[in-house]
């Protein structure tokens, strides 16, 4: 039992903060007027919150990954506002069907991570450097392709409302989620590309030596992630109902707080996709309770950055010990 514990000592304490917020979001959270119970714990409230959730959430699965080797991906926000636009545009002004639409922006969103990945594996560029590039490249993309205009999607036709009414459905969105999580925890977990994605972030240089795929390992998690954030973007695109350009403006801020907050180390190796989900209802629960304290939205950003230099001191110290 003891043993078991400290391998998993990262997933203990994120689930000991895990219940720490919760239970003091339900006792800071506004009163319901009729019930006199807390806003936060009524049904509605948590399905929505876990709904709103979903997108960040379903991205930081890859982001995981990338940042297991090593890495990380600034680009992903961008690479989410392209895709909800895409979607847009082939539902609004193209008028293609929903199965062609929700294809076409998924796979721009992975021929995104591909070129990240490529980059990263071909020209040796610190990945951060890569992303970042990408992240304002791809939001440009994003805002010509529809002229800066929002695409609304209620009245274009009757294609775009079936979309918007399936794909923004609360158990659609979490269980799709939820099939994603135990796929790439499988992937991570059950397979050798799990397992070179570890060696590849806890020791790179033994990883050449041992003479892993490197190259095709970051090709790989960089285009998973890619394709997460174009699935995330149509989810985001069916819930607002619109294909905005700025979708996905300081999602990567969110992204990474997720994954850090479940225990993944910065420095790569360490983490899994438990975690991640773990962060995800952390950072997302957090979110809805300022919201319904009316906290505004600057005070909303400094506290998740705030989050994210206390969670990688802990991990510092941590692996200091």
């Amino acid at each position: 039992m003891k043993e078991c514990l400290r391998r998993h000592r990262d997933l203990v304490q994120s689930l000991a903060v895990l219940g720490l917020i919760f239970s003091l979001a339900a006792v800071c959270s506004p009163r319901d007027w009729r019930t006199g119970g807390p806003l936060f714990l009524q049904a509605d409230n948590l399905t929505n919150l876990l709904r709103v959730t979903t997108p960040v959430a379903m991205v930081a699965l890859g982001m995981t990954l990338v940042i297991l080797t090593g890495g990380i991906d600034l680009s992903v926000g961008s690479t989410l506002g392209l895709a909800a636009v895409v979607a847009a545009l082939a539902l609004a002004k193209w008028r293609w069907g929903g199965a062609a639409a929700i294809a076409t922006a998924i796979t721009v969103g992975g021929l995104v991570g591909l070129l990240n990945g490529a980059l990263v594996a071909l020209l040796r560029v610190p990945p951060f450097i890569i992303t970042l590039a990408s992240m304002i490249g791809i939001r440009g993309l994003a805002r010509s392709w529809c002229n800066n205009e929002n695409i609304g999607l209620r009245t274009a036709g009757d294609a775009a409302v079936r979309f918007v009414d399936t794909w923004s459905q609360k158990p659609f969105m979490i269980g799709l989620f939820a099939g994603l999580a135990l796929l790439v925890a499988a992937l991570l977990r059950g397979t050798v590309f799990g397992r070179y994605v570890r060696a590849l972030g806890d020791n790179p240089t033994a990883a050449v030596y041992a003479g892993l795929p490197i190259k095709r390992v970051q090709l790989a998690v960089y285009g998973l992630t890619g394709l997460l954030a174009g699935l995330a973007g149509v989810l985001t695109a069916a819930r607002t109902n619109t294909g905005n350009p700025n979708d996905g403006i300081a999602a990567e801020l969110d992204v990474i707080a997720v994954v850090v907050m479940g225990g993944t180390a910065l420095t790569g190796g360490r983490g899994g996709i438990a975690g991640t989900v773990i962060g995800a209802l952390i950072v997302g629960i957090l979110a809805n309770i300022l919201g319904l304290r009316n906290v505004d939205a600057n005070s909303q950003l400094m506290l998740k950055a705030g989050i994210i230099v206390l969670a990688v001191v802990l991990q510092q110290r941590r692996a200091a010990r």
